[in-house]
């Protein structure tokens, strides 16, 4: 049985996730977007690295999971945005992360999906197709695009989270933010500039300086600590569903907060993203209740389950 406290902190958490967008699109209005991306990597992994051990990994692990998370996948999806992706649509989009990591699973592991699973990609993935017609005749398909290709890396990165095994999620997590920082500060230097950087930090107010740390610290520390102590003390499958508040609060967080435009096309493909990953981890949620304990995850809520924070 779930504690009435537990469920509140779930919430919590996924609420945090999901403001985190709304944050992301504040501090870019101040910052470029590798210079922030290289902050929020270099706070989330100062002061804590100095408390928390390093993961029972190798080093190559390390490496590589925070310059594929870090660097790239971030990297991207902050450009995205500071190219004019909606912070709303960001939060959903980047969900289509779990159906790269199926794929990329069936590649690397020969893990074969199944039916439900393909079904679920098929819906995502034409409302992907909407999205991308609509953003297009906006002109902001380019944006759309680097928010995809964050979404692909993000997969990649799950992939190199299985390849780990079980180890303690967040302190990759914080090491691997040591690993991404300092090549996202040298991009920054090189490809936005000395003045670039010294005009954001002279133009970032209250607003901007709190959105940089809600990034670097509730949402990479705080919630996804939460997120993984609840995981430990109940079944997956019970606890992912929860992250499908994710992208609806995002949706309406940046709808209220940052009056983002919602046209009829972006709802609706943004309708059938979120139908297809709901598919999967629902019918897998529906299928644990009736049985009446916990069942093995399926690929999706497995990446739910580890996935690092958004």
């Amino acid at each position: 049985m779930v504690l009435v406290v537990d469920i509140c902190i779930a919430l919590v958490v996924v609420t945090i996730f999901g403001l985190n967008f709304v944050a992301i699109k504040i501090a870019l209005m101040a910052s470029p977007p590798l210079l922030l991306t290289g902050l929020r990597f270099l706070l989330a992994a100062f002061p804590v690295l100095l408390i928390l051990k390093p993961p029972r990994t190798s080093l190559r692990i390390v490496v590589a999971f925070g310059f594929v998370l870090g660097v790239v996948k971030f990297g991207l999806l902050f450009l995205g945005m500071a190219l004019g992706m909606p912070a709303g649509l960001s939060s959903l989009v980047l969900q289509t992360q779990v159906f790269f990591t199926i794929g990329l699973a069936f590649l690397v592991f020969g893990e074969r999906p199944s039916g439900l699973q393909l079904l679920s990609a098929l819906i995502a993935g034409c409302g992907v197709g909407v999205i991308a017609a609509w953003q297009g005749q906006h002109a902001l398909l380019g944006a759309f695009l680097l928010v995809i290709g964050a979404a692909l890396f993000w997969g990649v990165a799950n992939v190199i989270v299985k390849a780990a095994g079980r180890i303690d999620m967040l302190a990759l997590m914080v090491w691997g933010s040591l690993v991404a920082a300092p090549p996202l500060l040298a991009l920054s230097l090189v490809i936005e500039g000395p003045d670039a950087i010294t005009t954001a930090f002279l133009r970032a107010d209250a607003q901007t300086w709190g959105a940089v740390l809600f990034i670097a610290y509730p949402t990479t520390i705080l919630a996804f600590a939460l997120w993984n102590r609840l995981l430990s003390r109940y079944p997956a499958v019970t606890v992912t569903p929860f992250a499908l508040l994710i992208p609806i609060i995002g949706l309406s967080s940046s709808r209220w907060l940052l009056a983002e435009p919602f046209e009829a096309a972006a709802a609706a493909g943004a309708a059938l993203i979120f139908f297809g990953i709901a598919l999967d981890v629902l019918v897998a949620w529906f299928r644990q209740r009736r049985a009446g304990g916990p069942r093995s995850t399926t690929a999706i809520t497995a990446v739910l389950r580890d996935r690092p924070a958004p």
